[in-house]
Order: C-alpha cells, then sequence, then structure tokens
C-alpha cells in the first residue's frame, strides 16, 4: 500500500481522529481511531484514490455535521484566486470552485485565472508565438486579484496555484506586488525547483531549476514573511517530479530532481498517496487540505450539492503552434443538445443555441442537473466539434470549450476521442473507451502520465461509444455521414 503523510504542524493536541470512507455524502466519524504523531496518514487502493483520514484536518466531523456556512460567514473565508498550470485554463478548478461552494463559500469569492497564451516560453526572455513569459503569468494573477479585492472589499485574498501556477503565484507575491495582498497560498504539484537542473543548457526556461528564473525565485525570503502557505505534492507518481527524464524525452538522463522537489523550506506539506500530477490539486483528498489550510477548519462534505437550474457558460478557444490559446474564438457557434445518459443520442432539438461575439463567451445556458449534453462546435478553420459532457450538477463560468485541429483521419472509421483534462490515465487506472482498457498507457509504468486517447469506429451506421473513469460514464455517438467532425468524451473527473 502506498503510503501518504501530511508534514505540518498537528492542529489538534492528540492528532487523533477517525478513518473516513470514500462514499459519498458528508464525511463521517468512523468507529476505527487511530493515534498518529505530526505525521499524519491518508490510504489510497489501487489508483482509485479511497479516501481515509486526513487525522488533524478532520477531527470533529460527524455525519449530518454542521454546514460550513453556518460555522463560517461569508466575511470569514477570504475571496479565494485559483491559478492554473501550463497548457491549462481557469476550467481546471471547476470541480473544486463546486466543492468549496457546496461548503457555504460563496460563488462570488471565488476566482479563476486565465492566463493568455497559457504554455510557458522555451526562453523566457525571447518572445515567441502563442507563448506567455513569466511576467505574463504574474500580471494575469494580478489582474485577477485585483477583481477579487474590488468585488469583495477584503484587504487580502488566498490564492491556490498548481504547477506553473505555483511558480506564477509566487512571482506576483514577490516582484509584482502581491505580497501586501496576500493573507494564505496553497500550491499544489508545483515545479519550484524545476523539472530539470541544468546549469549549461536551457538556462532561460523557467523549468530549468538551475535557470535564472527560478534561482531567482527561490533566493531567500522563498516565501515571504507573513503568508501562510501550505504544499501540496504526489509521493511519487508526478510526472514533473521524476528523477529520471523519461516524461522530457530522455530516458537514460537523470534530472537532478527528487520526488520531494515542490516543497519549499518553511511550508508544511501535505503528500498524497498515489496522486498524480493533476490530481495534486483536483482530487478530493487535495480539496481537504486546501479547504482546511485556507479556512482553518475541515470541510462538512466532499459531495458537490446540486442546484435545481444550474446555469452554464464559459469561453470557446482554439489551439495554435501546437498549444492551446486560451484566447477567444469570434464568430463561433454553438448548439447544445440534451442526450440520453445510456447512448449519447439526441432528445430532440438544440437546447440552447448561440454565435459568440468578439469575447468568445457562451451562455448563461439554463441546464438541468441531470441532464448530460452534447457541445456542437463550428468555427473558421476548425473541424465541427462535438464534446459530450456529464451532468452539470451548480452553475459555472467555467465550462470552457475548446478546440483542437483535425485529427489524423488515416486510420478506418470515425474517430473518437476522451480526454481527462483534470487527470491523467495510469496503467493501473480503471480507463475504458468502447468497453476496452484506453490505449496508449506504458505497461511497465506506474507514473500516470496518458490524459487523452482515441479510438477508431468502422461501420456505415452511427453507433455508442462509452468512456469512462473511476465511475463517471460518458456516452458519445458516432455520425458516419460526417468523416471530418470530431468527438471528443470530456471527462469531470
Amino acid at each position: 500500500m502506498r503510503k501518504m503523510a501530511v508534514r505540518s504542524r498537528p492542529r489538534t493536541p492528540s492528532g487523533r481522529c477517525g478513518w473516513l470512507p470514500r462514499s459519498g455524502g458528508a464525511l463521517s466519524s468512523t468507529t476505527q481511531m487511530v493515534e498518529e504523531d505530526p505525521m499524519t496518514r491518508w490510504t489510497r487502493t489501487g489508483r482509485g484514490m479511497g479516501l481515509a483520514a486526513l487525522t488533524t484536518a478532520l477531527c470533529g466531523i460527524v455525519a449530518g455535521g454542521p454546514s460550513v456556512a453556518a460555522a463560517a460567514p461569508d466575511g470569514a473565508v477570504p475571496p479565494i484566486v485559483f491559478v492554473h498550470g501550463d497548457s491549462d485554463s481557469a476550467a481546471f478548478w471547476m470541480p473544486v470552485l463546486w466543492r468549496f461552494e457546496s461548503n457555504g463559500v460563496p460563488a462570488g469569492r471565488l476566482f479563476a485565472v486565465d492566463i493568455d497564451h497559457p504554455a510557458a516560453r522555451l526562453d523566457d526572455q525571447v518572445a515567441q508565438e502563442n507563448r506567455s513569459s513569466t511576467e505574463d503569468a504574474a500580471r494575469a494573477v494580478a489582474a485577477t486579484v485585483d477583481r477579487a479585492v474590488a468585488e469583495t472589499g477584503a484587504d487580502k485574498v488566498a490564492i491556490v496555484g498548481h504547477s506553473r501556477g505555483c511558480q506564477s503565484a509566487r512571482n506576483y507575491v514577490k516582484n509584482f506586488g502581491g505580497a501586501a495582498r496576500t493573507a494564505t497560498m496553497v500550491l499544489a504539484g508545483c515545479v519550484h525547483h524545476g523539472v530539470y537542473v541544468n546549469p549549461e543548457e536551457r538556462t532561460g526556461s523557467e523549468y530549468n531549476g538551475a535557470g535564472a528564473f527560478l534561482t531567482a525565485l527561490n533566493s531567500p525570503p522563498a516565501i515571504p514573511d507573513g503568508i501562510d502557505t501550505t504544499i501540496l505534492r504526489s509521493d511519487r507518481f508526478d510526472l514533473y517530479a521524476q528523477p529520471n527524464g523519461r516524461f522530457l524525452g530522455l530516458p537514460e538522463q537523470e534530472t537532478g530532481i527528487s520526488y520531494d522537489a515542490p516543497e519549499l523550506d518553511g511550508a508544511p506539506t501535505v503528500v498524497l498517496d498515489g496522486a498524480d500530477h493533476r490530481e495534486t490539486a483536483s482530487s478530493p483528498e487535495a480539496f481537504i487540505a486546501m479547504y482546511t489550510a485556507i479556512t482553518g477548519r475541515p470541510p462538512a462534505r466532499l459531495e458537490i450539492t446540486s442546484e435545481e437550474r444550474p446555469q452554464i457558460g464559459g469561453e470557446i478557444s482554439g489551439f495554435a503552434s501546437g498549444a492551446p490559446t486560451n484566447r477567444p474564438l469570434a464568430g463561433a457557434t454553438l448548439d447544445i443538445f440534451a442526450v440520453d445518459a445510456r447512448t449519447g443520442e439526441r432528445l430532440g432539438d438544440a437546447v440552447f443555441s448561440q454565435t459568440v461575439g468578439e469575447d468568445g463567451r457562451y451562455g448563461p445556458f439554463r441546464a438541468a442537473p441531470d441532464a448530460a449534453y452534447e457541445f456542437v462546435i463550428a468555427a473558421k478553420d476548425y473541424p465541427l466539434t462535438r464534446i459530450y459532457r456529464a451532468p452539470f450538477p451548480r452553475s459555472t463560468a467555467l465550462a470552457h470549450l475548446r478546440l483542437y485541429p483535425a485529427p489524423d483521419l488515416s486510420a478506418p472509421g470515425e474517430i473518437v476521442g476522451m480526454m481527462r483534462p483534470r487527470g491523467y490515465f495510469g496503467i493501473d487506472d480503471n480507463a475504458t473507451l468502447d468497453a476496452l482498457p484506453i490505449a496508449g498507457r506504458p505497461e511497465n509504468e506506474p507514473v500516470p502520465s496518458v490524459w487523452r486517447a482515441a479510438v477508431a469506429i468502422p461501420g456505415d451506421a452511427p453507433q455508442t461509444v462509452t468512456g469512462g473513469f473511476d465511475g463517471e460514464v460518458i456516452a458519445a455517438r458516432t455520425s458516419p455521414d460526417d468523416p471530418n467532425d470530431v468527438v471528443w468524451i470530456e471527462l469531470t473527473d
């Protein structure tokens, strides 16, 4: 069994708390008690994040206990600014925001940065098409913090960062005036010390631990005084914290990076057993640690509570020069269809249609919280794209739709893809596409590193293709009459 520990000061004198099953619903105190020192242990079975106790953080939680809304009034929780990683978008945080809302934090106190051109430059000082510099990313954080302060009237915010978002947040705090406006940081799956260390080559890369940017960022104080900072990391399954360079295309070389590279001296560290790079920020276990670090108390529940008629919106963006743009595709058209969750077949005409304006935003679309949907997007220079999504239990302005170039159609049949934007597929994960284990996962590689998969479906008649991961199942439909369209199953988990 893989080991998980919380390396932090215990929040209770005894460090005693109950083990928790992953069963949905409110967290509950159970009969088995464990005695711990400051090393808090969690457990996990396989890679399906079976939930155990976060000992000090979860003490006092009982079934049906008081909601956080009652325990923590609006003003008790600072505005929270979420910063995504390289090539991601604000949409990464959608389920995390839903969990905060389900624990009584108003949506109006939750803000997510959307960094234009979110992939980092190869050399931070050299302009590159559709790539952002460290300054670009830090200024995007600053703009969102400014908005959070202006809209809430708060003096300071909490910042949650993931991957590249960690150094973007730290750069903002250290070099762009953010220290005065930041009370707390929670930094997950970080690359504080790079993904490799090489003082001789690529010293302009923000991912080189021996490069100019990280050397300056890590110069004392790495964490400014007065900002409570918590680190979340995987034990050994983060593909960007590996001693071997196989995920960088250098399988025979050492990176100079260890499993604990995401840590920072002086910051307590939560070690998440078995979490992949993205799960260090997106998983329920990460949410527990994140929520507790910000509010000083554990969450009352992990399940996402449903709204009666969620309002859904987002941005339609594209892909250029080998990377996503996070820039609006003005003039794109969107049609949304309710579909049969078992077959993916449309249940009548479009329930929502829109041509987006210069901001690329669609919505709000009033959804049913138990309905599955097909999003059909047409935009200049892109193939017709059909994206199947699971039901939306709550309102969101972050249901972004990202278009990709046309896939390779050399394989016979229609291509149906499945993506997991908030995690990776590992060889021991229960992940299937068209009733088969998804392809592309290295057989002897324990570290999850694949987040997209595809299958070619032959035949002249429309067919149902089902994809799933860890209990989330989404059905899509092929359309052989239009072989040039693109079909995606997009997982929420």
